[in-house]
């Protein structure tokens, strides 16, 4: 009956464990428990706001109660600033009870674990704007080896083709998620599966946050997002440019290479 009983005690806390590790990867990045909004609310006693079957089938498919034209759910669409909330990888009616279990446990506490990281409310500077700059750019690396930004999102004012574009324009993501609490919290713990893997082993430095949430502020009030289909075209062009510059050289290179061959067997069939 004791073997019984531990056992199922050791289930309910790796149970736990998975859990909050779970919350931490998927949900910190948007929301607090007791810490306040961020890109979207406050969790803590998210479940005396309204029932669980409804936060249930909310959390799994967010777009259905808003298009639906849920109350609630439309509420929650504005104050978001319309941004709507991802469906999250993984996620299960089991898996949702148990992330309701934990939120209503950190709700119970003088201080959840996921109340959210301090973070810095210094006014930024010019220097933090040049030094996000950098980072963004690869000119100065990370101190945990996280590739530079411009590889996939591009803003304006970097020269050359203005950044990559397998990822979002980043332009207006300051204003896009709400601020400068949210987006800092954003890059503590993104939210994507891709940003995810990229800084799960290489996560940004506290200053590094700052400086990048600084350039997106700046970015914001000053610049107008990069149209991706001049920079592409732009790419294009040079592109083309280059494969004619290397056929020129080529040709160059190796003309008359083979012009003594070509004659002495034009001598010889003469014969």
């Amino acid at each position: 009956m004791l073997g019984i009983v531990l056992a199922a005690a050791f289930a309910t806390s790796a149970r736990g464990q998975e859990t909050a590790a779970y919350f931490k990867a998927n949900c910190a990045s948007c929301h607090t428990i007791g810490g306040g909004r961020l890109a979207g609310p406050d969790l803590k006693d998210v479940t005396r706001r309204k029932d669980r079957e409804w936060l249930k089938s909310f959390i799994l498919n967010p777009q259905a109660k808003i298009t639906a034209g849920d109350p609630y759910a439309l509420q929650l669409l504005e104050e978001a600033r319309g941004v709507v909330m991802p469906q999250v990888a993984g996620l299960t009616p089991d898996r949702v009870d148990f992330v309701l279990d934990l939120i209503e446990a950190e709700s119970a506490l003088e201080e959840s674990q996921f109340k959210g990281q301090q973070i810095s409310m210094a006014p930024f500077t010019p220097a933090d704007v040049t030094r996000g700059m950098a980072l963004f750019t690869g000119r100065d690396i990370p101190s945990a080896g996280a590739p530079p930004c411009f590889s996939c999102h591009s803003i304006p004012g970097i020269g050359g083709l203005g950044g990559g574009f397998a990822g979002p324009d980043l332009t207006l993501v300051f204003e896009r998620l709400g601020g400068r609490p949210a987006l800092s919290a954003w890059l503590q713990a993104p939210a994507t599966p891709m940003m995810q893997s990229l800084l799960r082993n290489a996560p940004l430095a506290p200053d590094e946050i700052h400086a990048l949430t600084a350039l997106f502020e700046d970015r914001a009030k000053h610049g107008a997002p990069v149209q991706a289909g001049v920079a592409q075209l732009t790419f294009s062009l040079l592109g083309l440019g280059v494969a004619a510059l290397a056929l020129v050289l080529f040709d160059v290179i190796w003309k008359g290479r083979f012009r003594a061959v070509r004659r002495s067997l034009v001598e010889a069939s003469k014969l």
